[in-house]
């Protein structure tokens, strides 16, 4: 759903699961004393559930890369399942790990809808990147919006790298 629910439809949602008049609100509100809405606690919570897709397909598609023979062999040799899972299913999807995390951050750190529903715009507390973008265009400070969207420009290139240098040299090894 988060891939193709607008992120502020999300927001909207999470915003009230995260009240403290909802059941989830009140629980961390008992737990912590401070509240998930408005929190920068709950901007990280949300921002990982909308977040979720980029992380669970590279996992799943690496997951699903490891051969089943090996897996077979490893049960044969006395492997329990967990066994197998731990200490060859998770070294083996190492660049699916690094990919899903890279993905899940950088689509994190510019995404408006959710960080504006969920967090708003507390300075010091839930200001984020996107959000002072939008903030210098509203103002027409075109120069510092400029600044702001080259560094997340530049954050993008250097994620896309990492993804790609990353798998590009997994698949070289297994060559």
């Amino acid at each position: 759903m988060p891939l193709v629910m607008p992120p502020t439809v999300i927001g909207f949602y999470l915003l009230l699961l995260f009240s403290p008049n909802s059941w989830l609100g009140s629980f961390w509100f008992t737990l912590t004393g401070s509240t998930l809405a408005f929190s920068f606690s709950g901007l990280v919570l949300a921002s990982m559930l909308y977040s979720l897709p980029f992380m669970v397909q590279p996992l799943a598609n690496a997951f699903a890369a490891v051969d089943e023979r090996l897996r077979e062999a490893a049960a044969t040799l006395g492997a329990t399942p967990a066994d197998v899972f731990r200490t060859l299913v998770l070294p083996l999807s190492k660049r699916g790990f690094i990919t899903a995390c890279v993905l899940s951050f950088a689509h994190t750190i510019g995404e408006f809808g959710i960080i504006l529903m969920v967090g708003g715009n507390i300075p010091g507390e839930t200001r984020m990147i996107s959000i002072a973008i939008y903030e210098q265009v509203e103002t027409l400070n075109y120069a510092e919006a400029h600044i702001l969207s080259g560094g997340l420009l530049i954050f993008s290139f250097i994620a896309l790298c990492t993804v790609y240098l990353t798998n590009g040299r997994s698949a070289l090894r297994l060559n």
